[in-house]
């Protein structure tokens, strides 16, 4: 008997030769249990370090390919923006990924659940180039990034810069940064960074690296003063 297809198979147009590909990508690391060595608890990291490369490879390709009068550094925020945890939750909501996600019991996953459901959709990125190759997986990544890519005709504003502009318009010190926590294993770390502009609470942005994070965290506070109308 066939074995019963996973339900992903077809909102990801992939059936997989390797179905538990698609199940690591789906387990977090925190459910896996807190008895074990954490050398030993791997979950879907392995696969979430995978995918980003692949998203990043896929997603630059293409920006080449539609925006070829643009320099480096314009494409390198397009990049930024698409690549961002927040696109990745956004993609993860789209394909009701929190529905099949494996955490722990006492996890709760926040509203936007932005983090966990980022590494998810990279983790499922990666276990598609696995199974079937860059063709499958830079067909989903097409598919359900080409909008977003579509949608903004200038290059954005790197977040750091936008928010330098801003603080300085309104005669403010420049934002100030800190680390606030770097944690993980070599080959996927994570790091959590803070941003402050004076007279404004502290916001957070988390990455696999402290450039990723900061921007994250410019970003996060740039959306906060916006929706405020500040």
């Amino acid at each position: 008997m066939p074995s019963q297809r996973h339900p992903l198979e077809d909102v990801l147009g992939h059936q997989f030769e390797d179905p538990r590909l698609l199940s690591l990508a789906l387990t977090h690391r925190g459910s896996l249990g807190a008895g074990r060595s954490k050398s030993n608890i791997v979950g879907n990291e392995t696969l979430e370090f995978l995918g980003d490369r692949v998203l990043g490879l896929v997603i630059a390709e293409s920006l080449l390919r539609k925006f070829t009068d643009e320099n480096e550094g314009a494409l390198a925020a397009r990049l930024a923006g698409l690549v961002s945890a927040a696109e990745l939750s956004r993609v993860a909501h789209e394909i009701d990924l929190v529905s099949h996600l494996k955490i722990a019991r006492t996890q709760k996953l926040d509203p936007a659940g932005t983090a966990v459901l980022a590494d998810a959709c990279e983790a499922v990125i990666g276990a598609l180039y696995l199974d079937g190759g860059l063709e499958k997986a830079g067909a989903f990544i097409r598919r359900h990034w080409m909008a977003a890519m579509e949608a903004d005709i200038s290059p954005p504003k790197d977040p750091k810069m936008a928010l330098q502009e801003w603080a300085q318009g309104r005669g403010l010190p420049l934002p100030a940064y800190r680390e606030i926590v770097a944690e993980g294993p070599a080959h996927a770390p994570s790091f959590t960074m803070g941003v402050t502009v004076e007279g404004y609470p502290e916001v957070i942005g988390k990455g696999r690296t402290k450039r990723i994070a900061t921007q994250e965290a410019a970003a996060a506070l740039m959306t906060q003063l916006i929706e405020k109308n500040i």
